[in-house]
């Protein structure tokens, strides 16, 4: 699903770089990912994502080379292919968590938004346990709803690969368990891959494989 070979990144200006000399993550495997804050965990689910473009080096994910697709295409193979869960959530003021959760089909081109879409959304938030709240917006939501919003945003494109970062973060320890028990359920009921930062080191033991990045990358 994700194999990239000497791959590089740097912001402009000289600050941060990232250097990854190798990284292999097969279809439906579920991967943490931990490390020390600042080292480019974030940087690498953008990459992967194709919201930002490496300098150098190979990056295929889910068998498109994201070097040759220009910003039109990656747009297009992010809706069609990944769902992201965002650190900060990364919801729309403006709209409720129902118009959230569907927001993937207002912005990505060959996604359709029908009955049977709707439906998951509704079942997505039944779940999470925001099901009462769907009509309220961003600010009237707690950091641990807006999260769950979130989550079922990533997932209700039925996507082959989920990006999550720190998606269980603002949730209490209970809590957490149930969204990972949704996150990996559905997961395997999409036979989707899972590549997820988290420095909840009691989460590990769920995942099949967990990656240091201080010992995977580089310093640029």
């Amino acid at each position: 699903m994700i194999a990239a070979r000497d791959l590089s990144f740097a912001y402009p200006g000289g600050g941060f770089a990232l250097k990854v000399p190798a990284l292999d993550v097969a279809p439906s495997e579920r991967v943490g990912v931990i490390g020390p804050s600042g080292t480019g965990k974030t940087t690498l689910l953008n990459l992967v994502a194709g919201m930002v473009r490496a300098d150098a080096g190979a990056l295929t994910v889910a068998g498109s080379d994201l070097a040759t697709l220009d910003d039109a295409a990656r747009r297009r193979f992010r809706a069609t292919h990944v769902g992201f869960i965002f650190q900060n959530f990364a919801l729309v003021d403006y709209l409720n968590a129902y118009e959230n959760i569907l927001y993937p089909y207002r912005v990505g081109l060959g996604l359709r938004l029908d009955a049977q879409v709707r439906d998951r959304a509704r079942a997505l938030a039944e779940a999470c346990g925001i099901a009462h709240r769907l009509k309220s917006h961003p600010a009237a939501l707690s950091g641990g709803e807006q999260q769950r919003v979130a989550i079922c945003r990533a997932l209700v494109t039925q996507p082959k690969l989920i990006l999550a970062d720190e998606a269980t973060g603002n949730l209490d320890p209970e809590t957490k368990e149930a969204i990972l028990d949704l996150l990996f359920d559905r997961a395997s009921d999409m036979q989707a891959t899972v590549l997820a930062v988290t420095h909840d080191h009691d989460l590990l033991p769920r995942f099949d494989r967990v990656i240091d990045f201080a010992t995977l990358r580089q310093p640029a």
